[in-house]
């Protein structure tokens, strides 16, 4: 009986395919943000492409010299162990103190899918955007935080009355903002700002 022989090249594309297999699921990831017209909850899927969208639209506010071909990369990339971990809510203590480990044993996984050299490389971006060391994971991290500011404000508050947010906690992640990117911190604090003068977040 003769023996098929499957060529490393072949193994290579059926750990890639499984790999795009494995991460539509992020489509299925409800996220607690609105759509901005409102019309309902987006999902990871729909977060990650709008910030990787941010990210060339807004190239101009991040620091000088940014890659900007990487913040991309990064953002695709930075929410696919909400797979495994789901979405955590930044505002609820409980859910942010577990969420390191879970995420991390989510990256394992994920990335351990694919070929050794891609697995590092997205690993290597997954792990930059969360230490936030770098110009590039700065301002990813700040468009991250800057869409769900926007949207929340564009929709009267959004999640924000729901879950009942006070505006010093949105201003926390405002500082975020600032880091990675002063004129869109400037902005988006306008917004917190606004929206508190409008009684759509809690003083």
């Amino acid at each position: 009986m003769s023996r098929v022989t499957i060529a490393p090249e072949e193994d290579r594309l059926n750990a890639q395919i499984a790999f795009a297999v494995e991460i539509d699921k992020l489509k299925r990831i409800i996220r607690r943000n609105h759509l901005i017209d409102g019309s309902r909850r987006e999902n990871t899927a729909e977060h990650s492409w709008h910030v990787g969208m941010l990210a060339m639209v807004f190239g101009e506010h991040a620091p000088p010299e940014t890659d900007l071909q990487r913040v991309v990369a990064m953002l695709l990339v930075h929410d696919l162990v909400e797979i495994d971990a789901g979405d955590t809510f930044i505002y609820d203590p409980v859910e942010v103190a577990a969420q390191a480990e879970a995420e991390r044993a989510a990256a394992d996984r994920i990335f351990g899918l694919l070929p050794d050299d891609q697995g590092k490389w997205m690993r290597e971006l997954w792990e930059e955007f969360e230490a936030r060391k770098t110009p590039e994971a700065r301002f990813a991290k700040a468009l991250d935080r800057f869409a769900p500011i926007l949207a929340n404000h564009l929709t009267e508050g959004g999640t924000w009355p729901l879950f009942k947010v006070k505006a010093s906690q949105v201003k926390e992640k405002v500082r975020l903002i600032q880091e990675g990117s002063p004129s869109l911190g400037a902005y988006a604090l306008r917004l917190v700002e606004l929206s508190v003068a409008r009684g759509h977040l809690a003083e």
